[in-house]
C-alpha cells in the first residue's frame, strides 16, 4: 500500500522569529536563507506571516518579505500564511499581490487570515477594531473581485495590475474561517491547535459546505503544524523547547521573548503555572526520529485526508532546524518527487 506521505505535498511557513543575541534584520535574512534551502530540498511552498508590534517576531510586512523570498528563489511557490485581511483595505492587498504575481508569474500564493491586531494599541495604530474581523467574508469577496473584475463595493475602481491575474487564495481557519473558505470555494489551511478531534470536525464541516468555484473545483485541505526530526527522540524534543517556552511566556506576560537555547530554558525554575503552560505548548507537536515522525505524520494525514502539510517549526538552534527540515524532506522523498 502506498504511503500517504508519499502523495502529500509538504510546505514551510516561517514566522521570522528573533533568536537571543540576534536582531530583527538577522531574522529576516534567516527567513530568506531558509527559503533557498526549502527550494533546494523540494518543498512545495514557502510562506511568511504577519505580526504587528510583537516582540520576538520580525515578520510584520508579509508582502514585502514575500517579494524578497521570491527574488532569492526561482521555482518554489511563495506566499503568505497569512495576510490578516481585517488589518488592510482589500484594494491594497489586491494591488500588492498583483505586483507580486506580475514580477513572479505562476509562483505567488495569497494566504489570508481573519485575525486583527491583538491589543487595543495595535488595533488603534492600524486604524482597526475587533469587529472588523466579523466582516472577513465581505472583505474576502471584495478582494477576490478585484482580480476577476466582479467587485461591486467600489464601482469604477480597479486594482492595477491585479485585474485579470490568477493568484491562488487560501483561507486560514480561525473561528468561522473554515465555513468562509467553504462558501467561497477556496482551499483551507487549518492548524491542529485545539486537538485532533476539533480539527477533524472543522475539516468535515468545510468539506460538507464546500461550493465549487473558479478558484477550486473540490475541497483542498492544508494541515499546518510543528514537526521536529532528529537522530534521537530527545534531540527532536529539544528543538521544540524554545518555541514552547516563548508561547508559555507570552501567555503570562503578553509578549514573545526572543528564542533562547533549550539548555537555558530547561534550567529555569518555572512556576507551576509556567510549567503547565510550557507543557501545554508542547502537546500536539510531531517530533522524534525519522521513523517516529513518519509514523505520526502517516496517521495524522490519513485521519485528516490532508492534501498538503504546512510545517511551522521555529527554534533557537538554526542548524538543528535545518537538519530537521532535511530529515523531513528525506522522509517524504521530496527531492525524488520534484525531479520525477
Amino acid at each position: 500500500m502506498t504511503s500517504v506521505i508519499a502523495t502529500t505535498r509538504f510546505s514551510m511557513l516561517d514566522r521570522s522569529r528573533i533568536r537571543a543575541g540576534h536582531d530583527g534584520p538577522q531574522a529576516l535574512r534567516d527567513t530568506v536563507a531558509l527559503a533557498r534551502e526549502a527550494e533546494r530540498l523540494g518543498y512545495h511552498r514557502f510562506w511568511v506571516s504577519e505580526h504587528h508590534s510583537v516582540p520576538g517576531v520580525a515578520g510584520s510586512a508579509p508582502a514585502v518579505l514575500a517579494a524578497a523570498v521570491a527574488s532569492a528563489t526561482s521555482t518554489i511557490r511563495v506566499g503568505t500564511g497569512g495576510v490578516m485581511l481585517p488589518n488592510h483595505q482589500p484594494l491594497v492587498v489586491a494591488e500588492e499581490f498583483g505586483v507580486l504575481e506580475s514580477l513572479f508569474p505562476g509562483r505567488i500564493d495569497m494566504g489570508l487570515g481573519r485575525s486583527v491586531g491583538f491589543t487595543d494599541g495595535i488595533r488603534k495604530a492600524l486604524g482597526r477594531d475587533k469587529k472588523d474581523a466579523d466582516d472577513f467574508g465581505t472583505q474576502l469577496a471584495e478582494l477576490l473581485g478585484y482580480f476577476d473584475g466582479t467587485q461591486t463595493a467600489h464601482p469604477q475602481v480597479h486594482a492595477r495590475p491585479a485585474e485579470g491575474l490568477a493568484v491562488p487564495a487560501f483561507v486560514l481557519a480561525t473561528g468561522q474561517g473554515a465555513l468562509v473558505a467553504a462558501e467561497a470555494g477556496l482551499p483551507l489551511v487549518i492548524a491542529n491547535v485545539r486537538g485532533e478531534d476539533a480539527m477533524l470536525r472543522a475539516i468535515d464541516a468545510y468539506r460538507d459546505a464546500f461550493r465549487p468555484s473558479a478558484h477550486a473545483e473540490r475541497p483542498y485541505v492544508v494541515v499546518s503544524g510543528t514537526v521536529a526530526v532528529a537522530d534521537t527522540t530527545e534531540a527532536a524534543h529539544r528543538i521544540l523547547v524554545p518555541e514552547a517556552w516563548s508561547t508559555a511566556y507570552s501567555r503570562t506576560r503578553g509578549e514573545f521573548p526572543a528564542l533562547s537555547p533549550a539548555d537555558d530554558i530547561l534550567a529555569r525554575d518555572m512556576t507551576d503555572g509556567e510549567r503547565t503552560l510550557f507543557s501545554d505548548a508542547l502537546r500536539r507537536q510531531v517530533y522524534g526520529t525519522e521513523e517516529e515522525v513518519a509514523d505520526a505524520l502517516e496517521k495524522l494525514i490519513e485521519h485528516s485526508g490532508a492534501d498538503e502539510f504546512l510545517v511551522t517549526t521555529s527554534t533557537y538552534d538554526r542548524e538543528a532546524l535545518l537538519d530537521s527540515y532535511r530529515r523531513l524532506a528525506r522522509i517524504a522523498d521530496l527531492a525524488a518527487r520534484r525531479d520525477a
